[in-house]
């Protein structure tokens, strides 16, 4: 198990020795809020030209954002507003930034993130570890209604209108302690202060943040699978290879990945990588015949010749109406359907 993982099963199980490290984690909670005053006071004057989503979380480890972030783009185009979105990039190193991201960008400058969200909704997708630089190039060489940042809750020194924070509902918030005692960024009460909450699949009952009228719930619903290098998709009911299946998945709680394919049906054998690791053919061969599944993040970053059992499972997130039209309410902007 790679220390990745050592630290996010202790958070989630609530490991007592964990309490040890309490006073650490005080100390972070109070300097992580003195930051935050800082740079809001110094950097969050001046709205941008168009308004600022961020989708986040407080917590460490994946929660269905980019997810999200594709289902709100194909929605609010759906509404006849043009969207871009913005992201650190993390997992790509670019020779220059900011980097308009394409179909066609390596994974190595980009991450695999923003290259996902790129191929999967030809929308105008910008890199850079400055986000607020991000955003101005996204204003000046495109025109966008509205912008999404991918992650960046706790990137102050960009302006935001709007922010959403979105929660595994299976894992919750762990043991609600911040960093290292726990998996949370910015203490729990941080919620209060939302926008909006999104609870990404069932589980756990939420804090009190689920009494407050600004929590909605989403699900990731599988669409189908498709042979690695190919675009022809094909339902469940299509399948005709063993049910036995190996799952490889190199994302933020590939544990999910492995609970979607049980419920469609198969029996996966998980093999859990670290997020944004990059797999090789040595994690998709293995010395049965069974078929292989990994995820579409996964998908756009892996490079090497790929086995003839290899497979991607897609999915969406549906979302209401009502959803959609909240977060235009809470970003200033008409709701409006072409």
């Amino acid at each position: 198990m790679s220390t990745e993982r050592f630290w996010i099963n202790a958070w989630h199980d609530k490991k007592a020795w964990l309490a040890l490290l309490l006073p650490i984690s005080w100390l972070f909670s109070a300097l992580s809020s003195l930051r935050r005053g800082y740079l809001q006071f110094r950097h969050q004057g001046t709205p941008f030209a168009a308004p600022v989503v961020v989708i986040g979380n407080i917590s460490v480890g994946g929660s269905g954002k980019t997810p999200l972030i594709i289902a709100l783009v194909r929605a609010l185009h759906e509404k006849g507003y043009s969207v871009g979105v913005v992201s650190r990039g993390y997992g790509g190193k670019a020779q220059s930034y900011p980097l308009v991201v394409t179909h066609s960008t390596p994974v190595s400058e980009s991450g695999d993130e923003p290259l996902l969200i790129a191929s999967s909704c030809g929308c105008p997708v910008v890199v850079d570890p400055n986000r607020a630089n991000a955003v101005r190039s996204l204003i000046e060489h495109f025109s966008c209604d509205l912008i999404l940042s991918d992650d960046g809750l706790q990137h102050y020194r960009m302006h935001r209108d709007v922010e959403v924070a979105v929660i595994d509902a299976t894992r919750g918030l762990g043991n609600s302690f911040t960093l290292p005692a726990g998996p949370l960024r910015e203490p729990h009460k941080r919620l209060d202060e939302m926008d909006m909450v999104v609870r990404n699949g069932g589980g756990n009952e939420m804090p009190d943040s689920d009494k407050s009228g600004k929590t909605s719930h989403v699900q990731l619903i599988p669409v189908g699978l498709r042979k690695f290098g190919s675009d022809h998709l094909i339902t469940l009911d299509e399948w005709v290879d063993s049910m036995s299946v190996h799952a490889v998945a190199g994302i933020g709680h590939p544990e999910r990945f492995a609970i979607t394919l049980m419920d469609m049906g198969f029996k996966p054998e998980l093999h859990a990588k670290n997020d944004h690791e990059t797999l090789s053919i040595r994690d998709v061969q293995f010395s049965d015949k069974c078929a292989v599944i990994i995820t579409e993040k996964d998908a756009v970053k892996y490079k090497d010749l790929a086995p003839d059992n290899l497979w991607v499972l897609e999915v969406r997130m549906p979302l209401s109406d009502e959803f959609v039209d909240k977060l235009l309410s809470c970003a200033g902007l008409p709701v409006t359907t072409l």
